[in-house]
């Protein structure tokens, strides 16, 4: 068996599905400066690039590879175009993502012609009356809004047995890398869609890995960051403890970019009260290519022995850490925070009934509770249970308010937990991030049995922590990507950008999918 490296380990005469799909587009692989340097000089407009991303959707995602990723595209994106291009011409330029497309995540309210389901057949047809609030600030930024994104359903809080990338409206998501292997999730859509050059940008949401696990095997750079650096006002819920949305993008630079634009206090949503003082309206400021020198990383030391493939990868990101000027000392943070997982669950069953029935109560959608979903779906088994059922809906559904002394015990563990574990390894040993494997190559898609899981993974200490994460891709496993995770301490984006950014120019890792078919077929 190959360990790690670049190598193409397809067999021989096994048929790719779509070679010249790979990089026969013009906006290739394209970055936010990229394009605002072509629609600056007159080369392209904003509604040329929406269209050019349109037809892309159509050719790969709807077509040829038939990704799935795109669930649905904005009936209204080239009339946003077409605007931003006169406010261009009459002098008016929002920023730097003014006439940029971004496809966005199905949990995230939108209040135009589209719908927001979370994936689910009991929310079709639902559509919001008011722009999420990071929506909201993307359309004021100048972003035109492409679409929206599958999903794995309910962000993958449905059952124990479920497939991530895979919802009751939007079907199965693929990967772009090896169209048989899970796109992971429950970003999966955004993750496929921004990797397979579907949009210039796009956003997840993440409670617990939802943002880098699809990053790491999307080849891509995802960010999580502090819960409330972002509002989730309009999101879709499953925790507001540890919710949050957050880019999903192919480069370092076009993820700060996003995250600044998108940063901001919202009346409607208290957490973000405490990132005043501490949010950045330019994150690409601290975008240093030399900025590892000198910074001290802690390397998860669990992550550095067994049998993953993934682990040779992550010894020569350790070597380039060094050789880039940083110093790296193995520290053991799993073991602190593994013991946390059952408290975590509990507050998310908790959370997530808290949750979601604030956000019916007020949708105008259909059902009106939960309970209402869990009817719904027995009701219509046939087309929103065909694979796995809802034991998580339904657990979650039997459980009492947040005033309940479980659930007060169980955040305490957890969320405070979390937190100490993190800042305790990070003051003892006078760092200035962690490192790890973010997850293992993508398994196999199995409608069947659900996800497999196995092999290292490092998205739950800064989830239940509340705290910001980055993954960046640090190599291939038999053409596969797996991600490097950059994890600190609260409201501590800024530096943990100068990591992943300098990190990123000194590996180049990044490569785009070529849509292959199954190894075996």
């Amino acid at each position: 068996m190959l360990h790690g490296g670049e190598k193409n380990t397809t067999p021989e005469g096994a048929a790719t599905a779509g070679d010249a799909a790979a990089t026969d587009f013009e906006l290739h692989e394209a970055t936010v400066t990229a394009l605002q340097e072509k629609m600056k000089s007159g080369q392209l407009t904003a509604r040329r690039i929406t269209e050019l991303y349109l037809e892309r959707i159509e050719a790969i995602d709807k077509a040829g590879p038939k990704l799935r990723s795109v669930i649905e595209v904005n009936p209204d994106a080239l009339s946003i175009a077409d605007t931003l291009d006169q406010e261009r011409k009459n002098g008016k330029l929002r920023g730097p993502l003014h006439g940029i497309p971004v496809l966005i995540k199905d949990n995230i309210d939108t209040a135009d012609k589209q719908q927001t389901t979370a994936g689910s057949l009991a929310l079709a047809g639902h559509k919001a009356t008011q722009d999420a609030f990071i929506v909201k600030k993307l359309r004021e930024a100048g972003a035109v809004v492409l679409g929206k994104t599958n999903l794995s359903e309910w962000a993958n809080f449905r059952s124990t047995r479920s497939t991530s990338g895979w919802s009751s409206r939007g079907g199965q998501t693929k990967n772009p890398y090896i169209l048989d292997r899970t796109p992971s999730g429950s970003s999966a859509g955004s993750g496929a869609a921004a990797a397979a050059n579907l949009c210039a940008l796009a956003i997840g949401t993440e409670t617990d890995g939802s943002i880098v696990s699809p990053s790491s095997c999307s080849g891509l750079v995802g960010f999580k960051p502090t819960v409330g650096l972002w509002s989730r006002s309009g999101i879709i819920p499953i925790s507001a403890t540890q919710d949050t949305a957050g880019p999903m993008t192919r480069t370092v630079q076009d993820a700060a970019i996003l995250l600044g634009a998108l940063a901001g206090e919202d009346a409607t949503d208290a957490v973000t009260k405490e990132s005043a003082g501490k949010t950045q309206p330019d994150y690409t400021t601290f975008l240093n290519p030399n900025g590892l020198k000198g910074k001290r990383l802690g390397v998860e030391k669990g992550h550095l022995t067994g049998a993953s493939d993934a682990i040779p990868l992550l010894k020569q990101a350790v070597e380039l850490l060094k050789a880039q000027g940083a110093t790296v000392v193995e520290v053991e943070v799993e073991k602190l925070t593994d013991p946390l997982g059952q408290a975590e669950y509990d507050v998310l069953l908790y959370e997530f009934k808290d949750g979601v029935n604030k956000y019916l109560a007020t949708a105008g959608a259909g059902v009106k509770t939960l309970t209402d979903v869990i009817r719904f779906n027995t009701e219509n088994k046939a087309k929103a249970m065909p694979f796995f059922q809802q034991e998580i809906l339904e657990a979650s559904d039997k459980l009492e308010g947040l005033a309940s002394p479980k659930y007060q015990a169980a955040l305490r563990k957890s969320h405070q937990g979390a937190r100490a574990a993190i800042d305790n390894v990070l003051r003892e040993n006078k760092l200035d991030g962690l490192v790890a494997i973010t997850n293992a190559p993508a398994r196999c898609i199995d409608l069947i049995n659900g996800d497999s899981g196995g092999g290292p993974g490092f998205s739950s200490p800064a989830a239940m922590a509340g705290y910001p994460h980055i993954t960046v891709p640090m190599g291939q496993v038999h053409g596969l990507p797996v991600g490097l995770s950059f994890v600190g301490g609260a409201y501590q984006e800024g530096p943990l950008l100068t990591l992943a950014y300098a990190y990123e120019q000194a590996s180049k890792k990044r490569v785009a999918p070529e849509f292959k078919a199954p190894f075996v077929g």
